[in-house]
Protein backbone atom coordinates (compact mmCIF):
# COMPACT_ATOMS: atom_id res chain seq x y z
CA UNK A 1 0.00 0.00 0.00
CA UNK A 2 1.62 3.38 -1.00
CA UNK A 3 1.28 6.27 1.65
CA UNK A 4 0.30 9.62 1.15
CA UNK A 5 3.22 12.12 2.06
CA UNK A 6 4.58 15.63 2.03
CA UNK A 7 7.98 17.01 1.48
CA UNK A 8 9.01 20.59 3.22
CA UNK A 9 12.13 22.45 3.60
CA UNK A 10 14.03 21.64 6.53
CA UNK A 11 17.77 23.21 7.60
CA UNK A 12 20.45 22.26 9.97
CA UNK A 13 23.88 23.93 10.71
CA UNK A 14 27.25 21.96 10.42
CA UNK A 15 29.95 23.76 11.78
CA UNK A 16 27.83 26.63 11.60
CA UNK A 17 26.53 26.85 7.92
CA UNK A 18 23.44 26.38 6.86
CA UNK A 19 22.71 23.05 4.97
CA UNK A 20 19.37 22.18 3.00
CA UNK A 21 17.13 19.71 3.50
CA UNK A 22 14.24 17.88 2.01
CA UNK A 23 12.03 16.10 4.74
CA UNK A 24 9.72 13.89 3.46
CA UNK A 25 6.83 12.84 5.90
CA UNK A 26 4.57 9.76 4.86
CA UNK A 27 0.75 9.62 6.18
CA UNK A 28 1.10 6.75 8.84
CA UNK A 29 -0.64 5.60 12.06
CA UNK A 30 2.41 5.85 14.09
CA UNK A 31 5.73 7.75 13.89
CA UNK A 32 7.55 6.27 10.95
CA UNK A 33 10.94 5.48 11.02
CA UNK A 34 13.57 7.82 9.01
CA UNK A 35 15.66 7.56 6.36
CA UNK A 36 18.72 9.59 6.22
CA UNK A 37 20.77 10.54 2.42
CA UNK A 38 22.90 12.11 0.52
CA UNK A 39 24.58 12.46 -2.63
CA UNK A 40 28.01 10.97 -4.00
CA UNK A 41 30.80 13.18 -5.59
CA UNK A 42 30.03 16.45 -6.54
CA UNK A 43 26.18 15.27 -6.38
CA UNK A 44 22.88 17.56 -5.47
CA UNK A 45 19.83 16.06 -4.29
CA UNK A 46 18.30 16.46 -7.59
CA UNK A 47 20.31 13.92 -9.21
CA UNK A 48 17.57 11.50 -8.62
CA UNK A 49 17.90 10.83 -5.33
CA UNK A 50 14.45 12.74 -4.89
CA UNK A 51 12.90 9.95 -6.86
CA UNK A 52 14.21 7.51 -4.26
CA UNK A 53 13.05 9.68 -1.63
CA UNK A 54 9.66 9.90 -3.36
CA UNK A 55 9.59 5.80 -2.94
CA UNK A 56 10.67 5.52 0.38
CA UNK A 57 8.23 7.78 1.59
CA UNK A 58 5.42 5.61 -0.40
CA UNK A 59 6.41 2.91 1.51
CA UNK A 60 5.68 4.80 4.87
CA UNK A 61 9.27 5.91 5.77
CA UNK A 62 9.99 9.35 6.21
CA UNK A 63 13.17 10.77 4.57
CA UNK A 64 15.40 13.46 5.19
CA UNK A 65 17.42 14.23 1.98
CA UNK A 66 20.42 16.81 2.55
CA UNK A 67 23.08 18.75 0.38
CA UNK A 68 26.51 18.91 1.63
CA UNK A 69 28.19 22.36 2.48
CA UNK A 70 28.89 24.02 -0.64
CA UNK A 71 26.67 22.53 -2.52
CA UNK A 72 23.11 22.55 -3.83
CA UNK A 73 20.90 24.90 -1.99
CA UNK A 74 23.31 24.64 0.66
CA UNK A 75 25.60 27.58 2.43
CA UNK A 76 29.03 27.60 2.48
CA UNK A 77 32.09 29.83 1.02
CA UNK A 78 34.12 27.68 -0.78
CA UNK A 79 31.37 26.06 -3.20
CA UNK A 80 32.26 22.79 -4.58
CA UNK A 81 34.62 22.28 -2.04
CA UNK A 82 34.81 18.24 -1.90
CA UNK A 83 36.51 17.28 1.86
CA UNK A 84 35.55 13.87 3.60
CA UNK A 85 36.33 15.12 6.83
CA UNK A 86 33.17 17.56 6.43
CA UNK A 87 31.17 15.41 4.75
CA UNK A 88 30.76 13.45 7.67
CA UNK A 89 30.10 16.02 9.63
CA UNK A 90 27.27 16.75 7.80
CA UNK A 91 25.96 13.49 7.89
CA UNK A 92 26.10 13.92 11.52
CA UNK A 93 24.79 17.33 12.45
CA UNK A 94 21.79 15.62 9.63
CA UNK A 95 21.37 12.73 12.01
CA UNK A 96 21.25 14.77 15.13
CA UNK A 97 18.80 17.58 13.86
CA UNK A 98 16.46 15.17 12.48
CA UNK A 99 16.56 12.85 15.47
CA UNK A 100 15.19 15.69 17.60
CA UNK A 101 11.87 15.93 15.28
CA UNK A 102 8.73 14.91 17.64
CA UNK A 103 7.11 13.76 13.94
CA UNK A 104 9.40 10.74 13.79
CA UNK A 105 10.63 7.64 15.46
CA UNK A 106 14.09 8.94 16.73
CA UNK A 107 15.10 5.00 17.70
CA UNK A 108 14.59 3.67 13.69
CA UNK A 109 17.43 5.57 12.20
CA UNK A 110 18.41 4.17 8.79
CA UNK A 111 20.86 5.58 6.40
CA UNK A 112 21.20 5.50 2.33
CA UNK A 113 24.33 6.41 0.65
CA UNK A 114 25.48 6.37 -3.07
CA UNK A 115 28.77 6.22 -4.77
CA UNK A 116 31.30 8.54 -2.04
CA UNK A 117 28.47 8.82 0.03
CA UNK A 118 27.64 4.63 -0.20
CA UNK A 119 31.55 5.36 1.27
CA UNK A 120 30.25 7.32 3.97
CA UNK A 121 27.77 5.40 5.07
CA UNK A 122 29.48 2.27 5.78
CA UNK A 123 32.19 4.69 7.68
CA UNK A 124 28.47 5.97 9.97
CA UNK A 125 27.31 2.33 10.54
CA UNK A 126 30.73 1.15 11.89
CA UNK A 127 30.96 3.88 14.44
CA UNK A 128 27.50 4.60 15.40
CA UNK A 129 25.14 2.22 17.73
CA UNK A 130 21.81 4.17 16.47
CA UNK A 131 21.69 3.32 13.16
CA UNK A 132 19.24 0.22 12.25
CA UNK A 133 19.70 -0.56 9.37
CA UNK A 134 22.09 0.73 6.09
CA UNK A 135 21.86 0.79 2.02
CA UNK A 136 25.19 1.33 0.41
CA UNK A 137 24.46 1.80 -3.27
CA UNK A 138 27.50 1.22 -5.37
CA UNK A 139 29.65 2.30 -2.48
CA UNK A 140 33.34 4.00 -2.81
CA UNK A 141 34.94 2.00 -0.78
CA UNK A 142 38.83 0.97 -1.82
CA UNK A 143 41.24 3.82 -3.57
CA UNK A 144 43.76 1.24 -4.73
CA UNK A 145 41.12 -0.76 -6.22
CA UNK A 146 39.34 1.93 -8.04
CA UNK A 147 43.18 3.14 -9.31
CA UNK A 148 43.69 -0.45 -10.54
CA UNK A 149 40.90 0.04 -12.60
CA UNK A 150 40.90 3.48 -13.75
CA UNK A 151 45.14 2.68 -14.81
CA UNK A 152 47.94 4.93 -14.40
CA UNK A 153 47.26 6.82 -17.94
CA UNK A 154 44.09 8.02 -15.60
CA UNK A 155 46.34 9.47 -12.48
CA UNK A 156 49.15 10.98 -14.84
CA UNK A 157 46.47 13.42 -16.86
CA UNK A 158 45.05 14.77 -13.47
CA UNK A 159 48.25 15.19 -11.75
CA UNK A 160 49.19 18.44 -13.47
CA UNK A 161 45.62 20.15 -12.51
CA UNK A 162 45.83 18.57 -8.95
CA UNK A 163 49.56 20.36 -7.93
CA UNK A 164 48.14 23.30 -9.88
CA UNK A 165 45.51 23.34 -7.49
CA UNK A 166 47.39 22.93 -4.28
CA UNK A 167 49.19 26.07 -5.17
CA UNK A 168 46.56 27.84 -4.76
CA UNK A 169 45.93 27.26 -1.54
CA UNK A 170 49.04 29.66 -0.99
CA UNK A 171 46.61 32.47 -2.47
CA UNK A 172 43.67 31.32 -0.97
CA UNK A 173 41.05 29.49 -2.23
CA UNK A 174 40.97 30.08 -6.14
CA UNK A 175 40.41 26.45 -7.47
CA UNK A 176 41.22 24.37 -10.12
CA UNK A 177 38.68 22.74 -11.50
CA UNK A 178 38.27 19.68 -13.07
CA UNK A 179 34.48 18.34 -14.82
CA UNK A 180 33.00 15.73 -12.33
CA UNK A 181 31.89 13.66 -15.00
CA UNK A 182 32.77 13.66 -18.77
CA UNK A 183 30.54 14.81 -21.68
CA UNK A 184 32.84 14.24 -24.53
CA UNK A 185 35.64 12.42 -24.19
CA UNK A 186 37.28 15.29 -21.49
CA UNK A 187 39.50 15.01 -18.63
CA UNK A 188 36.78 14.18 -15.67
CA UNK A 189 36.80 13.11 -12.16
CA UNK A 190 34.54 10.24 -13.31
CA UNK A 191 34.86 9.36 -17.25
CA UNK A 192 31.83 7.49 -18.18
CA UNK A 193 29.22 6.71 -21.11
CA UNK A 194 28.49 11.03 -22.30
CA UNK A 195 24.71 9.92 -23.32
CA UNK A 196 24.78 7.73 -19.79
CA UNK A 197 25.58 11.05 -18.12
CA UNK A 198 23.00 13.43 -20.11
CA UNK A 199 20.15 10.64 -18.93
CA UNK A 200 21.28 10.73 -15.26
CA UNK A 201 22.26 14.61 -14.89
CA UNK A 202 18.82 15.37 -16.84
CA UNK A 203 17.70 18.63 -15.97
CA UNK A 204 18.99 19.18 -12.83
CA UNK A 205 20.56 22.36 -11.91
CA UNK A 206 23.93 21.32 -11.53
CA UNK A 207 27.70 22.48 -11.42
CA UNK A 208 29.64 19.70 -13.21
CA UNK A 209 32.51 20.38 -11.42
CA UNK A 210 35.07 20.35 -8.55
CA UNK A 211 38.62 21.22 -7.23
CA UNK A 212 41.18 19.11 -8.75
CA UNK A 213 42.49 18.85 -4.94
CA UNK A 214 39.96 16.25 -4.71
CA UNK A 215 41.54 13.52 -5.61
CA UNK A 216 43.74 13.30 -2.64
CA UNK A 217 40.78 12.75 -0.37
CA UNK A 218 40.60 9.28 -1.84
CA UNK A 219 44.01 8.96 -1.62
CA UNK A 220 43.40 9.08 2.94
CA UNK A 221 40.20 7.49 2.33
CA UNK A 222 39.08 3.66 2.39
CA UNK A 223 35.94 3.15 4.26
CA UNK A 224 35.67 -0.12 2.93
CA UNK A 225 38.27 -1.32 5.92
CA UNK A 226 35.49 -0.65 8.27
CA UNK A 227 32.99 -3.15 7.30
CA UNK A 228 34.09 -5.62 9.66
CA UNK A 229 32.89 -3.06 12.78
CA UNK A 230 29.86 -2.99 11.49
CA UNK A 231 27.40 -5.34 13.83
CA UNK A 232 23.63 -4.14 12.23
CA UNK A 233 22.40 -4.93 8.93
CA UNK A 234 23.80 -3.74 5.98
CA UNK A 235 22.89 -3.84 1.91
CA UNK A 236 25.50 -3.49 -0.31
CA UNK A 237 24.52 -3.04 -3.54
CA UNK A 238 27.54 -3.36 -6.51
CA UNK A 239 27.56 -2.90 -10.19
CA UNK A 240 29.30 -5.66 -12.00
CA UNK A 241 30.52 -3.10 -14.74
CA UNK A 242 31.66 -0.29 -12.58
CA UNK A 243 34.94 1.14 -13.79
CA UNK A 244 34.94 4.07 -10.62
CA UNK A 245 33.35 1.69 -7.20
CA UNK A 246 35.01 -2.13 -8.36
CA UNK A 247 32.15 -4.32 -7.98
CA UNK A 248 34.49 -8.03 -6.60
CA UNK A 249 36.76 -5.56 -4.23
CA UNK A 250 33.05 -3.78 -2.38
CA UNK A 251 31.53 -7.75 -2.01
CA UNK A 252 35.34 -9.51 -0.49
CA UNK A 253 35.58 -6.44 2.00
CA UNK A 254 31.52 -6.53 2.42
CA UNK A 255 31.99 -9.91 3.30
CA UNK A 256 33.72 -8.91 6.48
CA UNK A 257 29.93 -7.44 7.98
CA UNK A 258 28.43 -9.73 10.41
CA UNK A 259 24.53 -8.90 8.84
CA UNK A 260 25.41 -8.08 5.35
CA UNK A 261 23.60 -8.52 2.40
CA UNK A 262 24.67 -8.13 -0.96
CA UNK A 263 23.30 -7.99 -4.76
CA UNK A 264 25.71 -7.23 -7.99
CA UNK A 265 23.53 -5.89 -10.59
CA UNK A 266 24.82 -6.36 -14.29
CA UNK A 267 25.16 -2.48 -15.07
CA UNK A 268 27.35 0.45 -14.15
CA UNK A 269 28.25 2.87 -11.96
CA UNK A 270 25.05 5.61 -13.18
CA UNK A 271 23.38 3.29 -14.87
CA UNK A 272 21.65 1.78 -11.38
CA UNK A 273 19.91 5.15 -11.07
CA UNK A 274 17.49 4.96 -13.99
CA UNK A 275 14.92 2.39 -15.38
CA UNK A 276 15.09 -0.89 -15.55
CA UNK A 277 18.07 -1.05 -12.68
CA UNK A 278 16.39 1.51 -10.70
CA UNK A 279 12.67 -0.54 -10.34
CA UNK A 280 14.42 -2.84 -9.40
CA UNK A 281 16.70 -2.01 -6.54
CA UNK A 282 13.88 0.66 -5.24
CA UNK A 283 11.90 -2.36 -3.94
CA UNK A 284 14.96 -4.44 -2.56
CA UNK A 285 16.38 -1.71 -0.43
CA UNK A 286 12.32 -1.14 0.50
CA UNK A 287 11.95 -4.84 1.40
CA UNK A 288 15.17 -4.90 3.02
CA UNK A 289 14.99 -2.39 5.89
CA UNK A 290 11.50 -4.21 6.09
CA UNK A 291 13.25 -7.42 7.01
CA UNK A 292 16.08 -5.70 8.75
CA UNK A 293 13.05 -5.45 11.93
CA UNK A 294 12.32 -1.65 10.90
CA UNK A 295 9.43 -1.84 9.16
CA UNK A 296 6.19 0.97 8.51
Amino acid sequence: MDHAYKREDLDFYSKGTRCAAWFYLPETAEKPPVIVMAHGLGGTRELRLNEYAERFAAAGYAVYLFDYRNYGASDGNRRQLINVRMQLEDWKNAIESIKKDDRIDAEKLLLFGTSFSGGHVVWLTAHRDDVKATVAQCPYTNTMATIKVVGLKYILRKAPFVIADLLTCVTGYHPVMLKLSTWSGENAFMEADEVLTHRYIGDADFINAAPARTLLEFVKYSPGRFFGKINTPIYVAACAKDMLAPAEKTIRLARKAKRLTYKKYDCGHFEIYLPPFFEEVIDEYINFYRRGGVNE
